[in-house]
């Protein structure tokens, strides 16, 4: 509907606007050809109506027709044929349905000037003394005379009328001069209107793409992200499940305790999934409950060491992008090394980004910069690149200390009114 009232308010305020500068300089330039008595204004005002009129009709019925064909799925040929034919048949459609509507009242405005005018040519005549003569055999006769012939084209041409042979008043016959004059005026007009129509649509359906484009960008991303998520969550439970395993034989008790700890970090694996974003102190519930599990396999060979700024914890983050990136540290470091190691988690605000960095004891090797999954490391790339639009970044390296380092490095987020982000 919306879309429907802009189109007949700029119908209605473009053609009007075309009335109503016809009245300013037909009044302004025009006075006494157009408003000399009451019924010539009224004729003239009710011409101008119908022409309006059947403009607005023409150039409607003209929309409808090419909505009905679909003119924008076109070739850029075939629109232009479509339209110049549409405009030439709707200069002609509009002409006969100005003349039609002009002759209800039963007099024409140009009927009406017509006739206005023959009264002139009566008046020119006695003015210029030549009524009751036979000044208008000058032509038929073929007698040279200049005032005659001055006579005979000064009322011809400033009125149409003028006295045949037989002294019978007789009107230039203009109707083929009328007919070309507004059928090309029409013709102008409508070629007016298509051209802006055309020109919206064109730039309407320009922009409606560029809007899908986006639409479809943002749901590639999202599918994008659920599938790292779908393939995340598997990987996470597998190694659960594992250190479980691990703990039933040796120690069934914890291993009770540990399913329970399992279940709420399911749990919450399961609310992040729905989420692109959660707070840093949100994933780090699910990382403590993560290490809790782990410690009981590696006992004393695992070593755990947290250096949280407390200003970070509402910072937004990718959800399991944190626990991943603790699972991979123990998975190739701390797993592989004899004596165990540390994993060391920290997050701070460093020139105005918000920095979180994994340290686990062992060596970079091949196997951890592949991943064999596929959504671990290069995972967390994706992720950050799909969220931030390549605002942050993620690294790992070897450090000094037979380290291993993993740092994303993210735009710091303004959080207002201490709105949870879960």
């Amino acid at each position: 509907m919306n879309r429907q009232k802009r189109y007949w308010l700029c119908q209605i305020l473009g053609w009007g606007a075309l009335a109503g500068v016809t009245f300013f300089v037909s009044y302004s330039f025009g006075k006494e050809e157009f408003y000399s008595s009451n019924t010539k204004k009224y004729l003239f005002i009710y011409a101008v109506f119908c022409a309006i009129l059947s403009f607005i009709i023409s150039t409607h019925l003209l929309r409808l027709l090419l909505l009905k064909i679909k003119w924008l799925s076109f070739s850029p040929t075939k629109i232009l044929l479509t339209l110049v034919s549409g405009v030439i048949l709707s200069t002609i459609f509009s002409y006969n349905l100005t003349e039609l509507m002009e002759k209800i009242p039963g007099k024409t405005f140009n009927e009406f000037v017509i006739n206005e005018n023959k009264e002139k040519a009566i008046e020119l005549e006695k003015e210029m003394k030549v009524a009751n003569t036979d000044y208008y055999l000058y032509e038929t006769n073929k007698v040279l005379d200049s005032a005659k012939y001055r006579t005979v084209s000064k009322i011809k041409s400033s009125t149409g009328w003028y006295r045949n042979k037989k002294n019978q008043w007789q009107h230039l016959n203009r109707d083929n001069e009328r007919l070309f004059g507004g059928l090309l005026n029409s013709f102008i007009l409508i070629s007016l209107w298509m051209l802006i129509y055309a020109v919206y649509h064109y730039v309407e359906k320009n922009r409606n793409n560029q809007l899908d484009k986006l639409r479809l960008e943002a749901v590639v991303k999202s599918l994008e992200l659920r599938t790292i998520k779908s393939h995340i969550n598997p990987h996470f439970i597998f190694n659960a499940l594992n250190s479980i395993r691990a703990l039933v034989d040796e120690n069934p008790t914890r291993a009770r305790t540990a399913i329970t700890e399992l279940s709420n970090i399911l749990r919450s694996s399961l609310q992040s999934e729905k989420l692109e974003i959660v707070s840093l102190e949100q994933e780090l519930d699910i990382v403590k409950d993560y290490l809790a599990l782990e410690q009981m396999r590696f006992e004393e060979r695992l070593q755990i060491d947290f250096k949280i700024d407390p200003e970070t914890l509402t910072q937004p983050i990718p959800p399991m992008m944190l626990q991943t990136l603790v699972e991979n540290a123990i998975k190739h470091g701390i797993s592989k090394q004899e004596d165990g190691g540390i994993i060391s988690i920290q997050s701070a605000f460093v020139d105005n980004n918000h920095e979180i960095t994994v340290q686990n004891t062992g060596k970079l090797d091949l196997q951890q910069k592949k991943d064999s999954t596929g959504f671990g490391i290069r995972g967390t790339e994706d992720r950050l690149n799909l969220l931030y639009q390549n605002k942050a970044h993620f690294k790992i390296k070897e450090t000094d200390g037979n380290m291993v380092e993993s740092k994303i490095v993210m735009p710091i987020v303004t959080i207002k009114n201490n709105v949870e982000l879960a």
